[in-house]
């Protein structure tokens, strides 16, 4: 529990004890020291302006009846990152696979509502002005999904056929699923794939049918499949075997500076307000097509077999519209 969910905690306790409540009860019910009690004590007294007293031996707390009705903690007392992943798990839940869990996970929608409602964000009744996009997003059937979860909780194997965009084949495998991964709005399941013997991610649209297999799964390290799988830019690129050094444009770079590429990545400024990038990556299909995004205001300085690369693939769509 963090320092906010318990004085929020120890706000609604005091608020609905019409006597007062002991030191040692209020450090059971909050999950914490007696330091980290009276810190929350004084900081809701002294700095918020609670109207909190001590019974006459001091070993009790309680709000003053008289004014207890007039005070309220400060209403939006939320980050950005917070608001954002309470939003986007409400809307997940609300549309990733519909019929899912449905009444479980409708439980989950309203304390989350009641959550945002408790920073005086009043959601419930103005839902229209949060609006969370997911163009790019792809569905998953819920009853693959369903599958997926259970395989991957019950850790069993299974045997999949797979439709692989880059060679448009279908193949067959047998997999030990080790998570799921959302990234920029898919779903992946990252399995060992007992074929190629070793860790490969799966997007979950691209599985054509799945089957439960009588074995269990093949059980990997947590740090090797973070080494693996998360080392590196991209869902599909490996583990991180080079470095790109990319520069922006002074124009593009306020928006370049700004973005996370990678966990790990570098960045610096240059004099004449162009930005140097650094990120780790393996294979470099997902890197180009993000460089490639920004056309002519990034340049790859290294290393060469990227640079070679993005220059070939900018080269091979200039020659496209040469009757332009």
């Amino acid at each position: 529990m963090s320092r906010r969910e318990r004085l929020y905690h120890l706000h609604d306790i005091l608020r609905q004890r019409r006597t007062p409540v002991s030191r040692h009860a209020l450090m059971e019910e909050l999950g914490c020291s007696q330091a980290t009690l009276y810190r929350l004590i004084t900081e809701l007294r002294d700095h918020l302006g609670a109207p909190l007293e001590q019974d006459e031996d001091g070993r009790g707390y309680f709000y003053d009846r008289s004014l207890a009705g007039h005070f309220e903690l400060p209403g939006l007392w939320i980050s950005p990152e917070e608001l954002q992943a309470l939003l986007i798990a409400r809307h997940v839940l609300a549309t990733v696979q519909p019929g899912l869990l449905e009444g479980e996970l409708r439980g989950v929608q309203q304390r989350i509502n009641q959550l945002l409602d408790r920073q005086g964000l009043d959601f419930s009744a103005q839902p229209e002005r949060i609006h969370i996009r997911k163009d790019a997003g792809r569905p998953v059937p819920g009853d693959l999904f369903e599958d997926v979860l259970q395989a991957l909780f019950g850790r069993r194997r299974v045997d999949i056929e797979y439709h692989g965009r880059r060679r448009d084949d279908v193949s067959r495998r047998v997999v030990s699923p080790q998570r799921l991964t959302s990234y920029r709005d898919r779903w992946y399941l990252d399995a060992w794939c007992h074929e190629a013997a070793g860790l490969r991610s799966f997007s979950l649209e691209r599985i054509r049918r799945l089957r439960p297999h009588e074995e269990p799964a093949r059980e990997i390290e947590p740090a090797c499949i973070r080494e693996q799988l998360d080392s590196a830019f991209g869902i599909f690129s490996g583990p991180a075997e080079h470095r790109a050094r990319l520069r922006f444009s002074a124009e593009a770079a306020r928006w370049a500076a700004e973005e996370m590429w990678h966990p790990e990545q570098r960045g610096a400024w240059q004099a004449d307000g162009r930005f140097d990038l650094e990120v780790p990556f393996g294979q470099d299909r997902e890197l180009r097509m993000e460089i490639l995004r920004y056309g002519s205001d990034v340049e790859v300085l290294a290393p060469d077999f990227l640079r070679v690369g993005v220059a070939e693939a900018l080269q091979a769509a200039a020659d496209r519209y040469r009757d332009v």
